[in-house]
């Protein structure tokens, strides 16, 4: 079950990234990758500024979603170059 909700915390945060950074989203594989990779950004980001967002559903979705969003930002920079 838990792999379950991983994969769906995954897509949605990928999905809200996707709107927030470029106004759309990225399939449903692309969003559940770049969700997941986001959560492992957000957590580790926020972990080292001493940020914590609890370990429910909704601070998880808030730090997969802000990931996301590092992520996003920086493929974009490495785009421009």
């Amino acid at each position: 079950m838990t792999i379950i909700w991983i994969l769906l915390i995954g897509a949605v945060a990928g999905w809200l990234a996707g709107q927030f950074m470029k106004g759309r989203g990225f399939g449903l594989l692309g969003n559940i990758v770049v969700g997941i990779v986001g959560a492992f950004i957000g957590g580790y980001a926020l972990g080292m500024a001493g940020i914590s967002l609890g370990g429910g559903l909704i601070g998880t979705l808030i730090t997969a979603f802000l990931g996301a969003v590092v992520l996003l930002f920086l493929v974009g920079l490495i785009k421009k170059m």
